[in-house]
């Protein structure tokens, strides 16, 4: 789960990192008032999005007076930002974050993450903040380094040193740093993290850290140990569609292609959306229903598949161990006839009562397109999907 600009300020700010002061506003009237409560004369508009690099799509503005400020709120409120994550419909902007201009000297970049490798948290750290550390790590790898933190010693003054070298800090802002370490690290841990990025950390000209901005990420499978981390969940920055399966006990991700699927099992899912992209296809979504799915979730999974306007044919690809083929079965066949489905199904099952459920299949009356195996499935999927169109 994911939160917003202004609730990790909030959260770094309780753990005791040095973040600016700033309020969220949902009008233009709000976003004026509490800019006076702030002082000073020029300001930061941040259009509050879960989306990295609202700043090229206009959604960061630097204003130098209370007009301005009215006239920025006014024009991102309400409106759709499109940002290189949020593809060509962006998101819409609800509310703006309204922050002091910091007067900047240096702008670094600062991560922590779970590294899969060695099953520690990491630090990512360079001194190339305030852009894509992406682009860093393909161009100037050298200038990103990695420190992971052993949990059996857990986090201490050396990993502060080692970071505040990497980022070339000295004196008292290497001081800053490992404190900066030592809250973030806690943070982390207490919250079951994900992710936090700190992007830019920035030395002031006063000679102090900020963090200028920040993204922090949780452990969905952990929310239910931090009710307060949870009620900062926002659903409209969410895809309706897995909205819904989330409540139906399904794990749904809508993609941007035109075959549906409907797997129980994550691995076999994945396997099924490489082995579509393999034969020329695109998968719709990454749909999950579980290995004890009913008749009932089997028939809500496709409700969501085909409310999807770009899903032009389906793919079953079931392997029965604890859920029946047969089971399987008759939920297609309820959902088939109750939402008159009319694109192409191919449906591959396996497993528990497979003969069953595919007797169930041929004796249905329904247009279903029944595979041997994967390979066969994807096939038949892919052709049937263009032929259709």
């Amino acid at each position: 789960m994911n939160i917003h600009e202004y609730q990790a300020k909030a959260l770094l700010k309780a753990y005791g990192a040095p973040v600016t002061d700033g309020h969220v506003a949902e009008t233009a009237q709000d976003a004026a008032a509490h800019a006076r409560t702030l002082g000073g004369e020029t300001f930061v508009v941040k259009a509050q999005i879960h989306a990295g690099g609202r700043g090229k799509g206009g959604g960061i503005k630097l204003v130098k007076t209370l007009q301005e400020l009215h006239a920025e709120v006014d024009r991102m409120l309400g409106k759709p930002l499109i940002t290189p994550q949020t593809g060509p419909k962006g998101r819409l902007v609800r509310r703006v974050y309204v922050v002091k201009d910091a007067t900047i000297a240096r702008e670094l970049y600062l991560s922590l993450l779970v590294d899969r490798g060695s099953g520690r948290v990491a630090f990512v750290a360079s001194t190339e903040g305030g852009v894509d550390i992406e682009a860093v790590a393909a161009n100037t790898p050298e200038k990103i380094a990695t420190l992971t933190v052993d949990p059996a010693t857990g986090i201490s003054d050396f990993h502060g040193r080692v970071i505040a070298s990497a980022l070339k800090l000295e004196g008292a802002l290497a001081k800053q740093c490992a404190s900066l370490i030592k809250s973030l690290y806690t943070l982390f841990l207490e919250n079951d993290a994900s992710l936090i990025e700190i992007n830019p950390l920035v030395v002031t000209k006063e000679g102090n850290l900020l963090c200028l901005d920040a993204k922090v990420g949780f452990d969905d499978n952990a929310l239910f140990r931090h009710k307060d981390i949870a009620a900062l969940r926002d659903i409209h920055e969410e895809d309706p569609a897995e909205v819904e399966a989330a409540d139906l006990g399904l794990s749904y991700v809508k993609l941007d292609g035109s075959i549906g699927c409907m797997v129980n099992g994550a691995g076999l899912a994945m396997a099924t959306m490489d082995i579509i992209k393999l034969y020329g296809g695109e998968p719709a979504n990454f749909l999950d229903v579980g290995g004890g799915a009913t008749k009932e979730r089997v028939t809500e999974a496709f409700k969501i598949i085909l409310s999807d306007p770009h899903v032009k044919g389906v793919l079953v690809n079931i392997f029965g161990g604890i859920m029946r083929c047969d089971t399987l079965a008759e939920g297609i066949i309820a959902a088939a006839r109750e939402m008159s489905i009319s694109v192409p199904l191919v449906v591959r099952l396996e497993g528990t009562n497979v003969e069953r459920g595919k007797a169930l299949l041929r004796d249905s009356g329904l247009a279903i397109i029944p595979a041997d195996d994967l390979d066969d499935a994807a096939k038949k999927a892919v052709a049937a999907v263009k032929a259709a169109a």
